[in-house]
Protein backbone atom coordinates (compact mmCIF):
# COMPACT_ATOMS: atom_id res chain seq x y z
CA UNK A 1 0.00 0.00 0.00
CA UNK A 2 1.18 3.48 -0.88
CA UNK A 3 -1.07 5.44 1.47
CA UNK A 4 -0.82 8.84 -0.16
CA UNK A 5 -1.58 11.93 1.88
CA UNK A 6 -0.03 14.96 0.20
CA UNK A 7 2.60 15.51 -2.51
CA UNK A 8 6.13 15.51 -1.13
CA UNK A 9 7.55 18.97 -0.53
CA UNK A 10 11.05 17.65 0.09
CA UNK A 11 14.02 16.26 -1.80
CA UNK A 12 14.93 13.96 1.10
CA UNK A 13 13.14 10.94 2.55
CA UNK A 14 13.77 9.12 5.82
CA UNK A 15 12.50 5.54 5.43
CA UNK A 16 11.76 3.60 8.61
CA UNK A 17 11.14 -0.08 9.12
CA UNK A 18 8.63 -0.52 11.94
CA UNK A 19 8.77 -3.84 13.84
CA UNK A 20 11.90 -3.85 15.99
CA UNK A 21 12.97 -0.45 14.66
CA UNK A 22 10.31 2.02 15.74
CA UNK A 23 8.64 -0.21 18.28
CA UNK A 24 9.11 -3.41 20.23
CA UNK A 25 6.49 -5.65 18.62
CA UNK A 26 5.97 -8.03 15.69
CA UNK A 27 3.18 -9.27 13.43
CA UNK A 28 2.62 -12.11 15.91
CA UNK A 29 1.95 -9.67 18.76
CA UNK A 30 -0.54 -7.72 16.63
CA UNK A 31 -2.50 -10.82 15.68
CA UNK A 32 -2.57 -12.17 19.25
CA UNK A 33 -3.91 -8.88 20.58
CA UNK A 34 -6.61 -8.63 17.91
CA UNK A 35 -7.72 -12.24 18.24
CA UNK A 36 -7.71 -12.29 22.04
CA UNK A 37 -9.71 -9.08 22.22
CA UNK A 38 -12.53 -10.74 20.28
CA UNK A 39 -12.82 -13.76 22.58
CA UNK A 40 -14.92 -14.13 25.74
CA UNK A 41 -12.79 -14.11 28.88
CA UNK A 42 -13.28 -17.83 29.61
CA UNK A 43 -12.13 -18.83 26.12
CA UNK A 44 -8.92 -16.79 26.05
CA UNK A 45 -6.67 -19.24 27.95
CA UNK A 46 -8.02 -22.17 25.93
CA UNK A 47 -7.43 -20.43 22.61
CA UNK A 48 -3.96 -19.30 23.66
CA UNK A 49 -3.01 -22.81 24.79
CA UNK A 50 -4.04 -24.15 21.36
CA UNK A 51 -2.18 -21.40 19.47
CA UNK A 52 1.14 -21.37 21.32
CA UNK A 53 2.43 -24.70 19.89
CA UNK A 54 2.24 -23.10 16.42
CA UNK A 55 4.84 -20.53 17.50
CA UNK A 56 7.64 -23.10 17.21
CA UNK A 57 6.67 -23.80 13.61
CA UNK A 58 6.50 -20.07 12.83
CA UNK A 59 9.93 -19.46 14.36
CA UNK A 60 11.46 -22.17 12.20
CA UNK A 61 9.69 -20.89 9.10
CA UNK A 62 10.87 -17.34 9.80
CA UNK A 63 14.49 -18.53 9.91
CA UNK A 64 14.06 -20.37 6.61
CA UNK A 65 12.22 -17.58 4.76
CA UNK A 66 10.73 -14.44 6.27
CA UNK A 67 8.57 -13.69 3.18
CA UNK A 68 7.15 -17.22 3.35
CA UNK A 69 6.58 -16.85 7.09
CA UNK A 70 4.57 -13.68 6.49
CA UNK A 71 2.45 -15.34 3.81
CA UNK A 72 1.70 -18.34 6.03
CA UNK A 73 1.13 -16.34 9.20
CA UNK A 74 -1.34 -13.95 7.60
CA UNK A 75 -3.59 -16.91 6.81
CA UNK A 76 -4.61 -16.68 10.47
CA UNK A 77 -6.73 -13.68 9.49
CA UNK A 78 -8.89 -15.80 7.17
CA UNK A 79 -12.57 -15.35 8.00
CA UNK A 80 -12.09 -12.41 10.37
CA UNK A 81 -14.54 -9.55 9.92
CA UNK A 82 -12.86 -6.65 8.12
CA UNK A 83 -14.80 -3.82 9.74
CA UNK A 84 -14.42 -5.19 13.28
CA UNK A 85 -10.69 -5.87 12.97
CA UNK A 86 -9.92 -2.48 11.44
CA UNK A 87 -11.84 -0.78 14.26
CA UNK A 88 -9.95 -2.84 16.82
CA UNK A 89 -6.63 -1.77 15.31
CA UNK A 90 -7.31 1.78 16.52
CA UNK A 91 -7.99 0.46 20.02
CA UNK A 92 -4.89 -1.74 19.88
CA UNK A 93 -2.70 1.25 19.11
CA UNK A 94 -3.98 3.25 22.07
CA UNK A 95 -3.97 0.34 24.54
CA UNK A 96 -0.88 -1.55 23.42
CA UNK A 97 1.29 -0.30 20.56
CA UNK A 98 1.65 3.25 21.79
CA UNK A 99 3.48 1.94 24.87
CA UNK A 100 5.84 -0.08 22.65
CA UNK A 101 7.25 2.85 20.64
CA UNK A 102 10.90 3.64 21.38
CA UNK A 103 11.05 7.24 22.66
CA UNK A 104 14.34 7.77 20.79
CA UNK A 105 12.62 6.72 17.57
CA UNK A 106 10.06 9.50 18.02
CA UNK A 107 12.89 11.97 18.60
CA UNK A 108 14.71 10.77 15.47
CA UNK A 109 11.60 11.17 13.33
CA UNK A 110 10.98 14.64 14.74
CA UNK A 111 14.59 15.60 13.99
CA UNK A 112 14.17 14.57 10.35
CA UNK A 113 10.86 16.42 10.15
CA UNK A 114 12.46 19.59 11.53
CA UNK A 115 15.13 19.29 8.84
CA UNK A 116 12.43 19.13 6.18
CA UNK A 117 12.64 15.43 5.29
CA UNK A 118 9.57 13.40 4.37
CA UNK A 119 8.94 10.38 6.60
CA UNK A 120 7.93 7.06 5.03
CA UNK A 121 7.23 3.82 6.88
CA UNK A 122 8.28 0.70 4.96
CA UNK A 123 6.96 -2.40 6.68
CA UNK A 124 5.83 -5.97 6.24
CA UNK A 125 3.07 -5.37 8.78
CA UNK A 126 -0.48 -4.81 7.58
CA UNK A 127 -1.66 -1.40 6.41
CA UNK A 128 -4.63 -1.02 8.76
CA UNK A 129 -2.47 -1.90 11.78
CA UNK A 130 0.18 0.63 10.77
CA UNK A 131 -2.17 3.53 10.00
CA UNK A 132 -2.84 4.61 13.63
CA UNK A 133 0.92 4.61 14.24
CA UNK A 134 1.48 6.66 11.09
CA UNK A 135 -1.15 9.18 12.19
CA UNK A 136 0.40 9.45 15.66
CA UNK A 137 3.89 10.06 14.23
CA UNK A 138 2.56 12.40 11.51
CA UNK A 139 4.44 10.51 8.81
CA UNK A 140 3.91 11.36 5.15
CA UNK A 141 3.39 7.91 3.63
CA UNK A 142 3.03 4.26 4.57
CA UNK A 143 4.29 1.49 2.32
CA UNK A 144 2.66 -1.65 3.71
CA UNK A 145 0.93 -4.81 2.45
CA UNK A 146 -2.81 -5.32 2.36
CA UNK A 147 -4.96 -8.37 2.99
CA UNK A 148 -7.42 -9.41 0.32
CA UNK A 149 -11.07 -8.93 1.29
CA UNK A 150 -14.16 -10.83 0.17
CA UNK A 151 -17.77 -10.25 1.32
CA UNK A 152 -16.64 -8.30 4.37
CA UNK A 153 -14.07 -10.84 5.52
CA UNK A 154 -10.33 -11.24 5.14
CA UNK A 155 -9.27 -14.14 2.93
CA UNK A 156 -5.91 -14.53 4.64
CA UNK A 157 -4.05 -13.81 1.38
CA UNK A 158 -1.95 -10.74 0.64
CA UNK A 159 -2.78 -8.64 -2.43
CA UNK A 160 0.95 -8.38 -3.26
CA UNK A 161 4.20 -10.10 -2.39
CA UNK A 162 5.24 -9.64 1.27
CA UNK A 163 7.07 -6.35 1.79
CA UNK A 164 10.25 -8.02 3.05
CA UNK A 165 13.90 -7.94 1.97
CA UNK A 166 14.36 -7.04 -1.69
CA UNK A 167 10.68 -6.09 -1.98
CA UNK A 168 11.28 -3.23 0.46
CA UNK A 169 14.15 -1.92 -1.65
CA UNK A 170 12.03 -2.19 -4.81
CA UNK A 171 9.16 -0.30 -3.14
CA UNK A 172 11.57 2.43 -2.05
CA UNK A 173 13.07 2.75 -5.55
CA UNK A 174 9.59 2.98 -7.06
CA UNK A 175 8.44 5.53 -4.50
CA UNK A 176 11.55 7.72 -4.87
CA UNK A 177 11.36 7.62 -8.67
CA UNK A 178 7.68 8.55 -8.56
CA UNK A 179 8.58 11.66 -6.57
CA UNK A 180 11.81 12.40 -8.51
CA UNK A 181 14.00 11.95 -5.45
CA UNK A 182 17.47 10.40 -5.43
CA UNK A 183 17.91 7.64 -2.87
CA UNK A 184 21.49 8.84 -2.45
CA UNK A 185 20.03 11.77 -0.50
CA UNK A 186 17.79 9.56 1.63
CA UNK A 187 17.98 7.81 5.00
CA UNK A 188 16.86 4.33 6.03
CA UNK A 189 16.50 2.74 9.45
CA UNK A 190 16.24 -1.01 10.01
CA UNK A 191 16.93 -3.56 12.72
CA UNK A 192 17.32 -6.95 11.06
CA UNK A 193 19.29 -8.80 8.41
CA UNK A 194 16.19 -8.81 6.20
CA UNK A 195 16.38 -4.99 6.17
CA UNK A 196 19.78 -5.03 4.44
CA UNK A 197 18.37 -4.34 0.95
CA UNK A 198 16.55 -1.22 2.15
CA UNK A 199 19.65 -0.05 4.04
CA UNK A 200 21.98 -0.62 1.13
CA UNK A 201 19.88 1.31 -1.39
CA UNK A 202 20.14 4.70 0.36
CA UNK A 203 23.00 7.09 0.90
CA UNK A 204 22.51 7.29 4.66
CA UNK A 205 21.72 3.90 6.27
CA UNK A 206 21.32 3.46 10.02
CA UNK A 207 20.83 0.28 12.04
CA UNK A 208 18.78 0.05 15.22
CA UNK A 209 19.39 -2.49 18.00
CA UNK A 210 21.24 -4.78 15.56
CA UNK A 211 22.10 -8.40 16.26
CA UNK A 212 25.61 -9.72 15.64
CA UNK A 213 25.60 -10.11 11.84
CA UNK A 214 23.96 -6.76 11.14
CA UNK A 215 26.14 -5.04 13.74
CA UNK A 216 29.27 -6.41 12.05
CA UNK A 217 28.00 -5.23 8.66
CA UNK A 218 27.27 -1.75 10.06
CA UNK A 219 30.70 -1.51 11.68
CA UNK A 220 32.55 -2.63 8.55
CA UNK A 221 30.53 -0.26 6.33
CA UNK A 222 30.75 2.68 8.73
CA UNK A 223 26.97 2.94 9.07
CA UNK A 224 25.27 4.91 11.80
CA UNK A 225 24.14 2.75 14.71
CA UNK A 226 21.50 3.29 17.39
CA UNK A 227 20.53 1.47 20.58
CA UNK A 228 16.90 2.38 21.32
CA UNK A 229 15.14 1.15 24.46
CA UNK A 230 11.74 1.58 26.03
Amino acid sequence: MDAKKTPLASDTIAFFDVDGTLLDATIVHYYLWLRMSQLPLFLKPLWLAAFLPKIVYYLILDRVSRPRFNQVFYRNYRGMDVESVKALSEEMFEDYLRTKIFPAAISQIQEHQEQGAAIVLVTGSLDFIMQPLADFLAVDYVLAPQLRERTGQFTGELTTLPLIGEQKAKAMHTFAAKHSISLDNCYAYGDSQSDLPMLECVGNPAVVNPRKSLREKALSAGWEMHEWIL
